[in-house]
């Protein structure tokens, strides 16, 4: 991409976000168009590029989702996931998929006994749809993706647009976090997750999504060979994720990104040459101070409390006793379920009603890991497993993806603190199963043998 294409799609997004901030309806539109421009995108691309567009179009989905969830930009809830899930389709219909794939096969038809087992105790159709619609869209669209993205082979610069892709409706999301919270300092008042500072939406999915634009900046920081001035640009984008990351007061988003970045930094340092080091600890350097400049200016804005937020103390600097914010009682509530009733589980959507009904609190789950076992019993506990082993044994034959580790990392962590809300885990999810290669034949066989 070239430099003055990239800044003017920048500059379109900070006033997308400006627009959609004094015109809510703007969102709905932006919805629209862009479903519209990337489907015409991918049907008219040659079998050559169909691959990339599908996997550009699918970023920018994952992108823009909690921006147009917050603003009601989309025609239902869920809108994002089925679009991914329609845009991969078309993919699949002209491109096939491997037949190793099919792995991936069996644990979407894993997930189809839990239905039955919820239609027999819901009763009303209206609920059981509801039900799978909440709770299975994430796990199908991750199937879904995975089975495309499985050995799929893709050019390293393409995979850098399509990191650029989740980053641009990121920027649009951050110019409106800005107008809507313009004064920290007024809505801050604890050390509570902040819908404040979340533009009046859900911290927990807000953070999870700056935290990939505050891994893109810097995954684009250490790999670009541009000039200064357009690294310091990147670092600036990592400056402004990072802060409206912190300020959700949402730990778990900002937590992986860091996390992330460290796999990333790490497996591009051991495959890089002399000269590549030394530019990745020089670069370090102004990393850290953006990282310690950004915390500083973020303390300062919100009086202290998030410092004390990330020391798990309460407004009156007292340690709270629940460094997990109750996600613990979740979990343990839905081991609990899953001893209960180990072979097909309690059924699609019932983790949330059996709380209400045990406890008398409503409260969906945090951990997908705990809800499949619990909602699908022993085909669920099989299921994660295929989720959980199948990139890892990939990943012994095939080293060429440098984001790899990020990938699957992002995955992980994101289904233990915000289940699958939303399509983000399960897209990236699909990214460390692609074959990547390179136009630089010393690099490829690097990334090969190591």
């Amino acid at each position: 991409m070239k430099l003055s294409i990239y800044y003017k799609l920048l500059i379109f997004h900070v006033l997308l976000g400006v627009g959609v901030f004094l015109y809510r309806p703007l969102a709905l539109g932006y919805f629209l168009l862009s479903t519209f421009f990337f489907g015409y995108k991918i049907l008219m691309a040659s079998k050559r590029y169909k691959t990339f567009y599908i996997l550009l179009a699918c970023a920018y989905v994952v992108g823009s989702e909690v921006f147009l969830r917050m603003n009601g930009g989309t025609v239902f809830y869920e809108a994002s996931k089925y679009l991914i899930i329609a845009f991969v389709g078309l993919g699949l219909l002209s491109n096939g998929f491997s037949n190793r794939a099919l792995i991936y096969v069996i644990y979407i038809l894993l997930l189809i006994p839990g239905i039955y087992v919820a239609v027999s105790s819901l009763g009303f159709e209206s609920d059981i749809r509801r039900a799978v619609a909440f709770n299975l869209s994430g796990p199908v669209c991750l199937g879904i993706t995975a089975v495309y993205c499985y050995k799929r082979v893709i050019r390293f610069n393409q995979l850098k647009l399509i990191l650029i892709a989740f980053l641009m409706p990121l920027v649009s999301m951050a110019v409106y976090l800005f107008l809507y919270t313009p004064n920290l300092q007024e809505v801050i008042t604890s050390t509570g997750s902040s819908f404040a500072t979340s533009g009046g939406f859900g911290p927990n999915q807000v953070a999870t999504v700056l935290g990939i634009g505050i891994f893109v900046s810097a995954a684009k920081f250490f790999i670009s060979k541009e000039l200064l001035f357009h690294r310091i640009f990147d670092l600036l984008l990592l400056g402004i994720f990072g802060f409206r990351a912190l300020v959700t007061f949402s730990r778990g988003g900002v937590i992986t990104a860091v996390v992330m970045i460290l796999f990333f930094l790490g497996l591009y340092y051991v495959k890089a040459n002399f000269k590549t080091k030394f530019k990745i600890k020089f670069s370090a350097l102004f990393f850290l101070l953006m990282v310690a400049l950004v915390w500083v200016v973020s303390s300062i804005q919100t009086s202290g409390f998030l410092d004390k937020r990330y020391a798990n103390q309460d407004a009156a600097g007292r340690e709270k006793e629940d460094v997990t914010t109750g996600r613990i009682d979740l979990l343990a509530f839905e081991f609990g379920e899953f001893m209960e009733h180990p072979f097909l589980g309690i059924g699609v959507g019932k983790v949330k009603e059996e709380r209400m009904t045990e406890t008398g609190v409503e409260a969906a789950s945090h951990s997908e890991m705990s809800r499949i076992i619990a909602e699908h019993g022993l085909l669920g506990v099989i299921a994660f497993l295929i989720l959980l082993l199948t990139p890892l044994v990939y990943r012994l034959n095939n080293k060429t993806n440098l984001f790899f580790y990020s990938f699957y990392i992002f995955w992980l962590l994101t289904i233990n603190h915000s289940a699958m809300r939303i399509a983000a885990p399960s897209f990236i999810y699909a990214l460390s199963l692609l074959h990547v290669t390179y136009d630089k034949p010393q690099l490829r066989k690097k990334l090969a043998h190591s």
